[in-house]
This record gives C-alpha cells, structure tokens and sequence, in this order.
C-alpha cells in the first residue's frame, strides 16, 4: 500500500487541486510540528526557558517553509520596521499561513499576542511559550485587559516589540473586521508608537473554501509608525 501511495502521488499532485489543497495544509502542520520538536531542546539550551530572545531561533528554523509550499515574499516599507526601541505592529489576519509572513520580517525582540488557545497546541504552542508569545483568554474580556497591561509594563521595562492581530480572528474575504482595541490600549500604556502593517491578500493563491493552494507570491506594506499619545484627562 506505501509503494502503491508512493507511486500515485506524483499523479495527484500533478493532477488533482483539491488533493494539493489537502497535502500542503497536513504537510504545514505536520512540518511545523516538527520544527518545534528541534526548536525546543535548542530555546532551552539558548535561553534556559521562556525569553523572546527563543524568537530569533524559531524565526530561523520557520523561514526555509515557504519554499516547500512554492511560495515567496516581498517587503514594501521595510525602513519603517527598523525603529528604536519598544513598538506595536498592527496587520491583518488571514489564515495560519500569516506565521509565515511574520517570521519572513519579525525583528528582533518582537514577539506577538494570540489567543489562549495556541498554547495547548502540542510542540508548536510550547515552542510558542518559550518565545514569549502573550496568551490572552479572548472569552473573558478583565483576564485580557489584565494581560495587556502587564505586556506594556514588559515592552517598557525590556525593550520588546508586540505585534497584534487587531481584528481578533481570521478573516479571508479581502476587507477589515472592526478593529478591537486592545492593541490601541497597549500602546497608550506602553507610550509606544504603532506600526500599521498590510499583508497582501491570499486570494491569488491560497483559496480555503475553494480547496485551492498554489504557488505564489506575497506582499507586504510597511508604513510610517503612528503615535498614540496619553490623555490622563480622558
């Protein structure tokens, strides 16, 4: 039965999009899995436990992915990310295939917020806690406001850098969910500037409801940082 399945892949591959679709979505998952079985002795050894300096190995050993899947990456805007100091990244949300975005241009001492979930996600989501990945309960709005603030006394007092999904979940249909606030409250707290970010849409090569994942090419927009300035008045 292996050799049998060794011999028509090939043809699958070659011929069936909707099988594509399926063996680069296992492969992705499967693959990531695996590298967080490699990324996780290393963290400890690095960093001896949970530090966002573990982002720099998991940016490392995530960025060969994007060849496997046939994609590739461009950076519009990239000056705008070379900021001094503490920062908020703000982009859009996608699908889970933005990990791959992200580790393309995360810079140094930057790590991201994501949904609680994340940590009991096997390998990936110990590697993600090793990273410093801040986990917010998005069910319990106090637990997350809590959390937030603690990540601004964090950004000031190490000198990180957060990027945050402020839509809250995915969204594939090429326009903008209502912002929540939580990305806004951090930079207040945190006095720190806010970087827009635009990742380009999927939709040229990665279609979820139409089981399509091809080859292609993806684009990001950097723009000038924002600053939220504190109002103790309001």
């Amino acid at each position: 039965w292996i050799l049998l399945l060794l011999l028509l892949l090939p043809a699958l591959l070659w011929t069936s999009s909707t099988f594509v679709f399926y063996f680069k979505k296992v492969f992705y998952v499967a693959w990531m899995m695996m590298l967080a079985v490699v990324a996780i002795p290393i963290c400890f050894l690095k960093s001896g436990g949970r530090d966002i300096e573990n982002m720099r190995v998991i940016r490392f050993l995530v960025r060969h992915v994007k060849y496997f899947l046939g994609l590739r990456f461009q950076v519009s805007g990239w000056e705008h990310l070379q900021t001094e100091g503490p920062y908020v990244i703000i982009s859009n949300h996608q699908s889970s295939l933005d990990v791959l975005a992200m580790m393309e241009i995360l810079p140094d001492r930057c790590t991201m917020v994501a949904k609680k979930e994340l940590v009991y996600a096997g390998t990936v989501g110990i590697v993600s806690w090793l990273g410093g990945i801040v986990f917010i309960n998005r069910k319990k709005t106090s637990d997350a406001k809590s959390v937030m603030t603690d990540a601004a006394n964090t950004m000031l007092q190490d000198q990180i850098r957060l990027w945050v999904f402020p839509e809250g979940t995915r969204n594939q249909k090429g326009d903008l969910l209502p912002f929540k606030k939580g990305a806004f409250h951090l930079a207040v707290q945190a006095q720190a500037p806010i970087i827009p970010l635009v990742i380009s849409s999927y939709s040229n090569f990665y279609l979820g409801k139409e089981k399509q994942f091809n080859s292609g090419m993806n684009v990001f927009f950097s723009f000038p940082f924002l600053s939220i300035l504190f109002n103790s008045g309001k």
